[in-house]
């Protein structure tokens, strides 16, 4: 079984240094990956380097890789990318826009948006396909929050409503006393 020849580390360092500097690092994997190496430029096989950082070989030459091309830098673990986002900033800016504009119980067939209305038009209007939760969570992104507020008949008129509102009178009248007699 022929083996592969091992990946080198870089020659501008040596064991000392890296037990410097995993010493001064305060994160705890920099410092096993640091320890790990500096036993393969002591020349021990990198058998014992895995021992030493309690992983397997592949790891190890992961570590040496990222070591080679980064330096001490690249044996700090990154945050992980995530997922990429459902909604572009196109799809964002027209959800804002019919949120901010309200619906249109004509067209849209409501008198306020719930969460099941806005997805059923992303669908209709971009066809994406979304959940409650990350619509949810999109739109608290966006600094809106969800309100239970009294729906507002989108023709209303302010100066109609004021002739049929009950007023009272404007100066009260002190009820007449009951004579003993009446009693």
């Amino acid at each position: 079984m022929v083996m592969a020849a091992a990946v080198p580390l870089r020659p501008d360092c040596d064991a000392a240094a890296l037990r410097t500097l995993a010493t001064q690092s305060r994160d705890p994997d920099q410092t096993r990956r640091l320890l790990a190496l500096a036993t393969i430029y002591e020349g021990q096989p990198r058998s014992e380097a895995a021992r030493v950082g309690c992983v397997t070989l592949q790891s190890v030459r992961d570590w040496v890789v990222r070591f080679t091309a980064q330096g001490p830098a690249g044996l700090i673990n990154g945050k992980a990318p995530g997922r990429r986002a459902i909604l572009n900033e196109t799809q964002r800016a027209a959800l804002r826009a019919i949120v901010e504009q309200g619906p249109i119980p004509a067209i849209h067939g409501v008198v306020r948006w719930r969460l099941v209305d806005l997805i059923a038009w992303l669908w209709e209007e971009f066809r994406l396909s979304i959940s409650q939760q990350t619509l949810s969570r999109e739109l608290r992104a966006m600094n809106y929050r969800k309100l239970s507020a009294r729906p507002r008949h989108y023709a209303k008129n302010e100066h109609a409503a004021d002739v049929f509102k009950k007023r009272s009178p404007t100066a009260w009248r002190r009820s007449q006393r009951r004579s003993a007699a009446s009693r």
